[in-house]
């Protein structure tokens, strides 16, 4: 049996994203509970975050399982791949229908192997994942402020929604990157509401920013043309619909980091194999519980999962073609400091090779390579700290 409630989800108050053209009151959610004969249940949800989200119409979450779910009634959950390719037979694309389905079926799969759906996934990561607020677009003192409501909460990551007006945004950025304190991490989110000039002017125009932007422009040919003017790293969420999209955004450079959002993508199997596309050690953990952003690599290692967020609470590295950009800003010294030690450890690992009849040499026109850091930095945090350095040799 399927049994299906549409729920209204009410929020605290009215929110703000895209700079003040989406607005939200309330979320349309769809709870769908699949029992077997087996006398296992497993639940799911789909919940678009309001209607102008999703590439199709929110509120067909609900006519689409009607569709879907006579033809699921008999089938084996567990089967995973097999309940995909029927549902992709019955109702092509529309994944944000498939998800909370595709869902359910993962939570009757853990539950039959007595294990939580995480451990399914490749299992469970052994430092605790910092959880983002959601900042609603506002005044930069509104921003401001409820940024620090988040923080009597205890958060310490923040996502501060932008993307209103260019001199607005500026002044956003420049507000809150100048309060950013020291145990915690700023990104800025527009959610898809700059043209490729506006992103282009408020990134080049603003200092002191020590993260990333998520989702600046529409579409991945507008990211791909911002991605050539800008040095900051660039993250894409809504921009992601299938692995074709992942494999472009791979191949051509045109991010750093992907938000795999599981209803957008059409549930954790879809989800599943993005993750499984890209290197293994490519994960991205947003701090160290020491404020300081660093990343790391881990294996393919699941930590749970957000419906309304990333995929694994992590966000996944992908190459870019940032560009070095001088200036120190804040933090600069800090920056300047981490490449020196870096540094200083390769040449000293290059001295006792060379002692033991193995010199490193130096290439006409291209850096000593005993000069260039190899601690295991990913692209999105080498881009940062070169962006943050100037004048080096």
């Amino acid at each position: 049996r399927i049994t299906v409630w549409q729920l209204d989800l009410p929020l605290h108050k009215p929110y703000w994203l895209s700079g003040g053209r989406l607005k939200f009151e309330r979320l349309d959610s769809t709870i769908v509970r699949i029992d077997t004969d087996a006398g296992i249940s497993g639940w799911g949800e789909g919940c678009p975050w309001g209607v102008t989200y999703l590439p199709a119409f929110g509120k067909g979450v609900c006519a689409g399982l009607e569709e879907l779910a006579p033809l699921l009634i008999g089938r084996d959950p567990r089967q995973l791949d097999a309940v995909n390719r029927v549902m992709d037979l019955a109702l092509p694309g529309h994944p944000y229908v498939k998800a909370a389905l595709d869902i359910a079926c993962w939570d009757i799969a853990g539950k039959a192997a007595g294990l939580p759906v995480c451990e399914l996934l490749g299992a469970r990561e052994p430092d605790p994942v910092p959880i983002a607020s959601s900042v609603s677009t506002g005044t930069p003192q509104q921003m401001l402020d409820e940024v620090q409501r988040f923080r009597d909460m205890g958060y310490r990551v923040h996502s501060c929604k932008v993307g209103a007006d260019v001199a607005l945004d500026i002044e956003r950025i420049d507000l809150l990157g100048a309060n950013e304190r020291a145990a915690e991490i700023m990104y800025y989110d527009a959610n898809r509401a700059w043209l490729p000039r506006e992103a282009i002017t408020v990134l080049n125009s603003i200092a002191g920013v020590s993260s990333w932007f998520e989702q600046p422009c529409e579409t991945l040919d507008e990211i791909a043309q911002l991605r050539r003017q800008t040095s900051y790293p660039i993250c894409i969420d809504e921009g992601l619909h299938d692995i074709e999209d992942l494999i472009r955004i791979q191949r051509d450079g045109i991010a750093e980091l992907v938000n795999i959002k599981i209803n957008r993508v059409g549930g954790l199997t879809r989800a599943r194999r993005m993750r499984d596309f890209l290197p293994g050690d490519r994960y991205y953990h947003a701090g160290d519980g020491h404020g300081r952003q660093r990343a790391f690599r881990y294996r393919c290692r699941a930590s749970g999962t957000d419906d309304s967020g990333a995929f694994l609470s992590r966000g996944v590295v992908l190459p870019g073609n940032g560009q070095r950009r001088s200036g120190a800003g804040a933090g600069g010294a800090q920056c300047r400091r981490l490449f020196q030690r870096a540094r200083s450890a390769r040449t000293r690992r290059r001295a006792r090779a060379g002692a033991a009849g193995n010199p490193g040499r130096r290439l006409p026109g291209r850096v000593n390579s005993a000069a260039v850091p190899r601690s295991g930095f990913t692209w999105a945090s080498a881009i940062l700290i070169l962006h943050r350095i100037s004048n080096l040799e």
